[in-house]
């Protein structure tokens, strides 16, 4: 099965013989494959009036259990969006009353983030569709393919993030933290 990513580096091949462009074939395919799961998942969220980051935060929100609230430091860690967008997101979410802001009891100073009663029903409705999306996309993997394919991406993932600057991940989190405190 021959596809755009092919034609690309039969043309490098072309243009540049003596350049091992092997690389792009896994990158290239990555990309196109994460622009297009996204598009489907996108279609499955805006049904529910939400986008990408909105359910991230709110699934994150979920899966921390009762009472359904953590700190910005560990929604920014945990939640699959950039830490610069957390704040963000926090307002939009917060504006909706999808989540709330909350002193921590812990922390005089630091705040919890909260899933409100409309947030949770509202994760809870679109969850299930969001999985049956993503079994949807990966039925065609066997059970066995499916799982190689995790280690896979793990391995080239670690190898993507290998050398970040670990105190420029901490500064992150740290400045999504203030950002978060501070419901503008």
């Amino acid at each position: 099965m021959t596809d755009q990513v092919d034609r690309i580096l039969e043309q490098w091949s072309t243009e540049k013989p003596d350049l091992d462009v092997s690389p792009m074939a896994v990158i290239g395919r990555l990309s196109r494959t994460a622009l297009a799961v996204e598009s489907r998942l996108a279609a499955t969220f805006a049904r529910y009036g939400l986008d990408a980051s909105s359910f991230d935060v709110l699934a994150t929100l979920l899966r921390s259990g009762a009472p359904y609230r953590i700190s910005p430091a560990a929604l920014a860690r945990d939640a699959m969006i950039s830490t610069s967008a957390v704040a963000q997101r926090l307002n939009k979410l917060q504006t909706r009353g999808l989540v709330s802001r909350e002193a921590n009891p812990d922390d005089g100073r630091g705040i919890l983030v909260a899933l409100t009663d409309a947030g949770k029903r509202l994760i809870d409705a679109a969850l299930a569709p969001h999985v049956e999306t993503e079994r949807t996309i990966t039925q065609i993997l066997s059970d066995d393919e499916q799982s190689l394919l995790v280690g896979l991406l793990q391995r080239i993932n670690a190898a993507a993030t290998h050398g970040l600057n670990e105190s420029a991940q901490r500064t992150q989190v740290a400045s999504a933290n203030d950002e978060l405190s501070d419901p503008k």
